[in-house]
């Protein structure tokens, strides 16, 4: 290894893509950092392509495997039976069917037994095929393959899972890292690679990285059969940003910094290959450390349902102990008189000298007869309704996106209901929100302003107010200027036509727009990737023969030679394409392209450009020399090149935010200031990122002194370098002129500004979770329509003099101080209805999390109509989610597409992935995916509200039928003095629930709805049943239990008074047991269906074939029943061919008895359909009238009646855009 050692020098050389930032000297001194190693936390030792010694303790490591299941083949069995009886209900029915091997059962045991059995097998199974499909998707990510070395300097495909600590493996080009690898070269000669780590922290820029001097000269595969070397450092941690060790190197030790460390899931971009050591592995990986372990979620209606079955089972108990009292009773004082029952002694249920123990027997005894009123098969019927309503979430078509092929997929079927629930919506930015992709929109050239600003919220109010649309963004600063006139003029001509159209209407609009080349439609699809601009007076040359065509021709040069972009490859139109750190650095370039400003290429001094001559017409090449690059970052918020031309001049080019550039311009350059300023505001209202250009023509004397000096800096040794390069940049990026400014759109994905708009009309929340800085993070909030300008924003953030102090006490104190100035603002303007907004930095978030600060923090945050969160961790992300819904209670959805987003959408009530372009980690760990986010709309309005009325409904039918059931064997009691004989046959009783009333509820819990998915989206206000709980309400349940009560003790008693008094067929017969048993059941039959059919709002022939199929049934099991032997039909015996068949009265008592039981509810329902109707009543009245075809104007009144007042969404957008054009209109005629 000496050679290489001898050869790294002479290699060193720039990437033509680089950052001052990954080259920062190392540390001088490690012994500090020396004297870690060894210690808790920093224990780990990685003998690098020795991987064979990590398979022995005690350097034996994890290998590469993850795993996101619930279960493993081991853990199944024991977890699985604790999920099903840790429901109530299964712990009561395992109580009794081991009671009824016993004698003290008063049915078979095989009727207990085998529904127990059945419904616990069925869930477990349903448990087991879903994480089987959790397993498989594990499995496709352990199976990806990445270059291994083998030894003697061979590379060979191995997977993910079978990579192990030491491995020195090569990583392509656009692929993943599959587990946190210390870099050891790259394809670019001085160790450079750009990393991607969108997956991790939701940032799109770039991340450069460096590897040792030291390891410079591994860069070929044979060089590698040789290597040898440890590296010794902390111990595996969540920290991302961080890494403290050492790397023991040809007898000498070289510190590690988180430059030299690529992390799992995050993606090589702009480098062909790098070679890497694996650090760490599966499970001990920062991004793994940053997950939690895969919960198990219960809805909140399940839940509840459990108290519901406590509830029933209370009522279990007390018809228990009355019926075992009043058996203890008739027992020893009635019973010893009825001497022709012949009660014997050693009978214990009915012993007259031990009453008590009779009375306990009855009551155990009594348990299990009356345990139908717990309704077992409640939670199985509920387990598969749930599949078949994922099926059908599965399969809707509306929720298919043709451009990824993929369609909305349910993970798991436990929280179908929780989707129409859910209030509070914790969302990711990158990937989520928007589509990763940069366009370039608008720019404002020397007080111009160019590019169309036409959308969708101007067409809206345009249309609301039918009045004249105010062109004031086009306006040219109202510059007199005569040199001005012919823009002027000229464009006043597009503003009357627009103003014609905005009277005309939208379809107007349209073909104006189809007509006018120089105005985008933000909806429409631009042709170039990355450049969506028409305006006809910059992408045509016309530009050229204007008074201000230096300041135009500056201003592209800026934007053509401000960079770290490269030219990567050209299409078939000879246009290149490009990457950059940052992607609003390629959209800059793609634009200078368009607009005549091609860059060619750069080495590495030299940058060349193919650009139009204003004084001639033509394109011409031109090089620039590169003589510095001042880079930019989140504290500095600008970037400057300094370049020198053909003629030796010397420019300053810079870029930067606003805020910055325009407080370091030259008294004389602040000519465009007041209309740039205004152009700037338009961006940011329509949710444009906007960066300011600017120049300076240096003088040779002043760059060469100033040179001098900036070089000391950045060869400085020590902490005081930053400082240096800061003062070195500050005086030379001074005395600026504005040339103008450049707005950029982080593109949206389709629809989101209108989902969220929808979904805040449903009375939901959002937060904004984000690990991107917050200037990026508060213009999507203003492109989705999370913030507006009528709105006031809170910024919480530490200030710098407390945050350098780095003392937690004055950072409580300075938060605390921030929260309560906050909170008296929102409460002295809360009278006058404003709207609030929450702006979190990642480090106050930090401060805020803290026990002794959180209450404080969410009481003001859950008082502000949206929240955004920068700079956010995974863990934070996590953490967040946690404490929003300790705080407040609410059902809680999160939303991401990356690694970093799945803490969150583990730790929310209902997880959601996005299945985009980037991996897949956040799709495996949630409960819903979605190809795009648009389709939360349909998802939550539509199916969430249809599967909570759905559910509900279900549950309450349930415990209406059983209780109804349950109490007819009760009440049948309390009529025979408690003899202890059961009304029904076994064989009814068992096929009650599995048989002749389970395809109607199962039918209502799949197809019922309300209202049609058209009137859901129309009606978005209906969502707010399921966030306000009306259908499964303590209200509603005891009216169903009460509803079962009075129904059964009515059937019951109708039966015994019309049957008993009078003979029961023409012979003479008086009904026994058996035929008030089977008529009585009947009767129970008959009701139970046709209340679901009241129940049921939405008819289709299955619900038909089902109801009265399963009626029909009771007739062909009872005949077919009756059939067999009476050693196996018993009482059942020819009952209904010659006993109660035959007989009138059986016929007339069913058809009375079942009206006389529906009568209660069916007034109750017209009461309340009369007098006090809910939203959904009203929908379907005016539906079933056709009062949306035939009465349009009502039907709209109705919808914009049953719209709320929102301060965000795009209906927020288009009222604030109407009450500016209005207030404009009226200074207009003033």
């Amino acid at each position: 290894m000496g050679e290489l050692s001898g050869r790294k020098k002479g290699k060193l050389r720039w990437s033509k893509l680089y950052s001052f930032s990954c080259l920062r000297p190392s540390i001088s001194d490690p012994s500090p950092v020396q004297k870690l190693f060894g210690q808790p936390g920093f224990s780990r030792v990685v003998f690098c392509n020795e991987s064979q010694l990590h398979k022995i303790k005690p350097y034996k490591y994890p290998n590469n495997y993850i795993s996101t299941t619930k279960y493993n083949f081991v853990t199944f069995l024991p977890k699985a039976l604790f999920e099903q009886f840790r429901r109530v209900a299964n712990l009561y029915f395992l109580l009794a069917a081991a009671l009824s091997i016993t004698s003290l059962a008063p049915f078979n045991p095989v009727s207990l037994i085998a529904p127990l059995v059945f419904v616990v097998g069925i869930s477990m199974l349903k448990e087991a095929v879903e994480d089987w499909h959790r397993f498989l998707q594990d499995l496709n990510v352990n199976s990806r393959n990445v270059k291994a070395h083998t030894g003697n300097g061979t590379f060979i495909n191995k997977q993910w899972q079978s990579l192990c600590v030491g491995d020195v493996i090569k990583v392509h080009k656009n692929e993943y890292f599959p587990s946190d690898l210390l870099l050891l070269s790259s394809s670019y000669e001085d160790g450079l690679c750009y990393v991607e780590t969108m997956n991790l922290d939701g940032e799109t820029n770039l991340k450069a990285k460096r590897c040792l001097e030291a390891t410079l000269g591994l860069d070929e595969e044979p060089e590698l059969k040789n290597f040898t070397a440890t590296i010794r450092c902390e111990d595996p941690n969540p920290s991302l940003y961080t890494f403290v060790g050492n790397l023991e190197f040809d007898n000498k030790s070289y510190p590690l910094s988180p430059a030299q460390v690529l992390l799992r899931d995050s993606k090589l971009r702009n480098t062909d290959y790098i070679y890497g050591v694996v650090i760490f592995s599966g499970p001990d990986t920062k991004v793994v450390r940053n997950s939690t372990i895969s919960p198990s979620k219960r809805s909140q209606i399940e839940r509840k349902m459990d108290h519901v079955i406590y509830l029933l089972f209370s009522m279990l108990v007390l018809i228990s102990l009355v019926t075992a009292m009043g058996c203890a009773l008739v027992v020893k004082s009635d019973m010893v008189n009825w001497w022709y029952l012949r009660l014997q002694e050693g009978d214990p249920f009915f012993s007259p000298s031990k009453p008590f123990v009779s009375g306990f027997l009855q009551f155990i005894r009594a348990l299990i007869l009356y345990g139908y009123l717990i309704p077992i098969s409640l939670y199985v019927s509920i387990e598969l309704v749930k599949v078949l309503q994922a099926t059908l979430i599965n399969k809707d078509i509306e929720m298919y996106d043709e451009v990824t092929c993929k369609s909305v997929e349910a993970r798991t079927s436990n929280l179908n209901e929780e989707l129409g629930q859910v209030e509070m919506i914790l969302s990711d930015k990158t990937g989520t929100l928007t589509c990763n992709q940069m366009e370039f929109r608008k720019c404002s050239i020397a007080g111009i302003s160019y590019g169309g600003d036409v959308n969708e919220v101007d067409l809206a109010a345009s249309k609301r107010i039918n009045a004249d649309m105010e062109r004031y963004q086009f306006s040219f600063a109202r510059s007199d200027s005569i040199t001005e006139s012919f823009e002027m003029l000229e464009f006043s001509v597009a503003d009357i036509s627009i103003q014609k159209a905005a009277l005309g209407g939208k379809e107007d609009i349209d073909n104006l727009l189809t007509g006018n080349s120089r105005i985008s439609h933000a909806g429409k699809e631009s042709v170039i990737k990355g450049f969506n601009f028409k305006d006809d007076r910059l992408t045509g040359k016309s530009w050229i023969w204007t008074s201000n065509s230096y300041d135009m021709t500056m201003f592209f040069r800026v934007m053509a030679l401000c960079h770290t972009g490269i030219p990567i490859e050209e299409d078939q139109t000879g246009k290149l394409k490009y990457e950059a750190e940052s992607p609003e650095e390629v959209a800059f370039l793609i634009a200078s392209q368009e607009f005549g400003f091609k860059f060619l290429r750069r080495t590495q001094s030299v940058m060349v450009l193919k650009e139009l001559d204003p004084s001639s017409g033509f394109e011409v090449e031109r090089e620039y020399k590169l003589l510095n690059l001042l880079e930019f970052s989140s504290s500095r918020k600008r970037m400057s090149v300094i370049v020198s031309n053909d003629d030796g001049q010397i420019f300053l080019l810079c870029k930067g935010a606003d805020s910055i550039i325009l407080d370091r311009l030259d008294d004389h350059g602040r000519s465009y200031q007041q209309a740039t300023s205004s152009h700037l505001s338009d961006y940011a209202e329509d949710g444009l990122r906007t960066l300011v250009f600017a120049y300076r023509k240096l003088e040779v004397a002043e760059y060469e002194n100033w040179n001098s000096i900036f070089t000391r800096a950045k060869t400085t040794v020590g902490p005081k370098r930053d400082e240096l390069l800061e003062s070195a940049s500050e005086m030379i990026e001074k005395d600026l002129i504005l040339l103008g400014a450049a707005a950029v759109e982080d593109k949206l994905q389709k629809g989101v500004p209108e989902c969220i708009d929808k979904l805040a009309q449903a009375g939901l929340k959002f937060w904004l979770l984000t690990g991107d800085k917050k200037e990026t993070a508060v213009n999507i909030g203003f492109a989705c329509s999370l913030l507006g300008h009528n709105m006031r924003q809170f910024h919480l953030s530490l200030s710098k003099e407390v945050e350098n102090s780095n003392q937690v006490q004055a950072m409580k104190d300075d938060i605390l101080h921030q929260i309560e100035s906050f909170s008296l603002a929102m409460s002295e303007e809360r009278s006058k209805n404003a709207p609030f907004a929450l702006i979190v930095d990642g480090k106050a978030l930090e401060i805020a999390l803290r026990s002794d600060v959180k209450n404080h923090f969410f009481c003001l945050a859950v008082n502000c109509i949206s929240v955004i969160c920068c700079r956010v961790s995974p863990k934070q992300k996590a953490l967040i989610t946690r404490s929003v819904k300790a705080y407040t209670g609410r059902i809680t959805l999160a939303i991401g597409d990356g690694a970093n987003d799945v803490g969150m959408i583990q730790e929310a009530d209902i997880g959601v992935g996005i299945s985009g372009m980037e991996g897949m980690q956040a799709v495996m760990a949630s409960d819903f995916s979605l190809p795009q986010f648009h389709f939360l709309e349909r998802l939550l309005l539509v199916h969430g509200h249809w599967c909570y009325k759905r559910i509900s409904k279900m549950i309450l039918y349930f415990v209406y039928k059983n209780i109804l059931l349950g109490l007819t064997l009760f009440y049948y009691e309390l009529y025979t003095a408690f003899s202890g004989e059961v009304l029904y046959d076994d064989w009814y009783m068992v096929l009650f629930n599995v048989m002749l009333t389970s395809l109607p509820v199962i039918s209502l819990g799949v197809l019922e709805q309300d209202v049609s998915s058209e009137v859901c989206l129309q009606f978005p206000a209906l969502y707010q049943q399921g966030q306000r709980n009306i259908h499964f309400s303590w209200v509603r349940i005891i009216g169903w239990i009460l509803n079962g009560v009075v129904t059964s003790l009515v059937i019951l008693t109708m039966n015994i008074r019309i049957l008993s008094p009078t003979a029961f067929r023409e012979e003479g017969d008086v009904a026994d047991m058996a035929h008030l048993g089977a008529i009585t059941y009947t009767c129970v039959i008959w009701t139970v269906n046709c209340q679901i059919a009241l129940i049921i709002s939405h008819f289709t022939w299955i619900q038909h074939v089902f109801i009265w199929g399963s009626i029909l049934s009771w007739y062909i099991l009872l005949l077919i029943y009756g059939a067999l032997p009476p050693s196996y039909s018993n009482r059942a015996f020819h009952l209904l061919v010659e006993a109660i068949g035959p007989a009138p009265k059986y016929w007339m008592v069913t058809l009375l008895v079942v009206v006389v039981s529906l009568l209660p509810y069916i007034i109750h329902l017209v009461i309340q359909r009369t007098f006090y109707p809910m939203d959904d009543h009203v929908i379907q009245e005016m539906k079933h009238f056709r009062k949306d075809i035939m009465d349009n104007a009502m039907w709209l009144r109705e919808q914009n009646n049953s719209k709320t007042t929102t301060h965000v969404g795009f209906s927020a957008r288009v009222e604030a855009k109407i009450s500016r054009l209005k207030q404009q209109l009226h200074h207009k005629k003033a």
